[in-house]
């Protein structure tokens, strides 16, 4: 579990917030409690005031409220994936990034008329995508094929800016290209 930050107001993408710990002091069964500490004065002890599934169980959304500062946040959980390698172009090998390939959406769909539903479901499909062909290693290639297919079906102008930036364009006319390209098929 990695630190995440409060939800802002007006973030558009919610932030995982994970900022679980072991009190060792607490024990059920002889393993450790995990308890959620605020994000805001570190404090261990928080309410659980919502719970939400979302994308059919995949992802728990919970809202929290801190009982010594009485500020709430949110937390989301979600299965960890199975170790993945993504190996890139120059043969380098690197952990899979989940929120890499959020960044990268969340950049091409700026300004866009994308809701943060469809960004979170792009990404889910991508994600199962490169999980269901069971391998250890994926090529960047690999992953970037299949976030420009789903961006593609999505949103026009959000696959050229990240094509525009996957592809490595290095003049006007491999973006014209890519445009032509994309109006004859659509």
């Amino acid at each position: 579990m990695s630190p995440g930050r409060p939800l802002a107001p007006g973030n558009a993408i919610p932030p995982l917030c994970y900022n679980a710990i072991a009190d060792r002091s607490q024990r059920r069964a002889g393993g450790p409690v995990f308890v959620m500490r605020c994000p805001y004065c570190q404090h261990p002890d928080t309410d659980v005031l919502d719970t939400r599934k979302l994308n059919d169980g995949e992802i728990i959304r919970r809202r929290r409220k801190c009982r010594q500062c009485s500020r709430r946040f949110t937390t989301y959980e979600r299965v960890e994936s199975v170790s993945l390698t993504v190996v890139k172009k120059d043969g380098e090998r690197e952990p899979y990034d989940r929120e890499k390939i959020m960044r990268g959406v969340r950049t091409a769909c700026y300004r866009r008329p994308v809701s943060v539903q469809q960004l979170e479901q792009l990404v889910n499909d991508v994600e199962a995508a490169i999980m269901a062909t069971d391998e250890q290693e994926v090529s960047s290639k690999t992953i970037g094929d299949e976030v420009m297919r789903r961006l593609r079906d999505l949103d026009e102008v959000a696959y050229i800016r990240f094509a525009s930036v996957y592809r490595s364009f290095a003049d006007i006319g491999k973006l014209r290209e890519a445009v032509d390209e994309l109006l004859e098929n659509s």
